[in-house]
């Protein structure tokens, strides 16, 4: 999708853009209710196998979820034109029509994900993944380069690649399928994931609710340039993404080993040094980057620039999302998820209220900030609950000493003052990034014992399974 904004933002007004922004955070809303946590309760309840085999477990989470995305989508297809004029985009009920049956397809599709990430079929998993990116991409670049359809490309290009991601997907998963119906299972798995719909609207709620309420407050056009820059952060999220994907099915597998909670801990130092290293990094570049000329076109759009202030402030709210991931552990391994609603619900109401506050008076920063704020609050909600449940002794010594070392890098670039796009300035650029992780090693935050010790305890744990 980071591939996409070099065409969005050259191809699209603002105000177009604006449009797509406005409806997929809308798409991500509904398709939190869509799922109704049916992927994280397959995911739990395979690991142990408490109620029936592993084809119940996932056929149970599977025929539910298709039964009621189709129901769904139906009522929002005949219902498409009342549903723009709600969501103020009157003129585009067929791209509400189109989002219809987007969140059906990727809905069909969570629970064989879920399926391959249990199975550690990381392959599959990772090309069906790059196989959707790349249908997506091609088929948005040709109708919006090729055939000028504008805003309806973005969305006609995801539904051809979510349908045939779910048909590659379906042949895969085919033989886990049964019609034995276990009414206790999936009364568990209900009851395990239905607190996913308060907790994931609310988690949505602080990823997208921004949006709306910047065009409430602004227009189209300002969202538009909000949502380009927003999507620059992309490469914290990518971080964040990959590791959620393999984490959970980690954690879940190996919880009850001896030294699981040590791991646990060093397992999360290194994934804040890697994260603290993206953010150090694509903070110093990014202007640089969007400068970029290619076939004489920017790689961002010069008329989205006057947003890019607010990208580290994106990136750092990342590396609290990435926390959260973290601390998650103890609230999943005691199937405790009505914790989930009251940490994301808290996250939710900060976005909210500082986004009113803030935007009128700061303008995009404002609700860089008020996302910021929102994620540190989550985080710092499951740390409690799920420290109770499961208590692992983070090294906070280190992440403190990997934030010093981060904060000087950051205060050095902003202290030269250096030119974007220039030869000094990215050399001078490549310093401070050398310096960060020269830094880093000065501090001592980690050794090659320590290192060592990390990577057999790893390997102990994949003997064992």
């Amino acid at each position: 999708n980071f591939l996409l904004l070099p065409f969005l933002t050259n191809y699209l007004l603002k105000a177009e853009l604006g449009v797509v922004a406005n409806i997929y955070a809308y798409i991500a809303f509904v398709f939190v209710l869509y799922c109704y946590g049916m992927d994280s309760a397959y995911m739990r309840f395979v690991s142990s196998l408490e109620i029936g085999d592993k084809r119940q477990n996932f056929s149970t989470p599977f025929f539910s979820v298709a039964v009621t995305s189709v129901f769904f989508s139906l009522l929002i297809y005949l219902f498409a034109p009342s549903i723009a004029g709600w969501i103020g985009v009157t003129e585009h009920a067929n791209l509400i029509q189109y989002a219809a049956w987007i969140l059906c397809f990727d809905t069909l599709a969570v629970v064989p994900f879920a399926y391959l990430r249990m199975e550690n079929k990381a392959k599959t998993f990772a090309g069906l993944r790059v196989l959707n990116i790349l249908i997506n991409v091609v088929l948005t670049i040709v109708l919006l380069v090729v055939l000028r359809l504008k805003a309806e490309a973005v969305f006609l290009a995801n539904l051809c690649a979510s349908a045939l991601t779910f048909l590659f997907l379906f042949r895969l998963a085919l033989p886990q399928l049964t019609f034995r119906f276990s009414k206790k299972l999936y009364s568990e798995m209900l009851r395990f994931g239905l607190p996913y719909i308060p907790a994931g609207l609310a988690g949505i709620a602080i990823q997208v609710i921004d949006r709306p309420i910047v065009k409430a407050l602004t227009d189209d056009a300002t969202l538009g340039v909000y949502q380009a820059n927003y999507r620059l952060g992309v490469l914290m999220m990518l971080v964040v993404g990959m590791f959620d994907y393999a984490w959970r099915p980690f954690f879940l597998s190996h919880a009850k080993d001896q030294d699981a909670k040590e791991l646990f801990a060093k397992v999360f130092t290194y994934f804040v040094a890697l994260m603290m290293f993206v953010f150090v990094t694509a903070s110093v570049f990014i202007e640089d980057l969007v400068r970029i000329r290619v076939l004489g076109r920017y790689f961002i759009h010069p008329d989205y620039w006057g947003g890019l202030s607010i990208v580290p402030v994106v990136l750092l709210a990342y590396v609290f999302t990435g926390a959260y991931v973290n601390f998650v552990v103890g609230v999943y391994l005691e199937k405790k998820t009505k914790y989930l609603p009251y940490a994301t619900g808290a996250g939710a109401l900060v976005n909210v209220a500082v986004n009113f506050a803030l935007i009128p008076k700061f303008g995009l920063m404002g609700a860089a900030v008020a996302t910021l704020l929102s994620y540190v609050v989550m985080a710092i909600g499951i740390y409690f609950p799920s420290q109770r449940l499961y208590h692992v002794r983070y090294e906070w010594g280190k992440i403190i000493r990997l934030a010093i070392a981060a904060f000087v890098a950051l205060s050095a670039f902003l202290l030269l003052g250096l030119e974007p796009a220039t030869t000094n300035g990215v050399l001078a650029k490549l310093i401070l990034c050398g310096a960060f992780v020269l830094l880093i090693y000065i501090l001592r935050v980690f050794d090659p014992a320590d290192i060592a010790h990390t990577k057999a305890a790893i390997s102990r744990m994949f003997v064992r399974s």
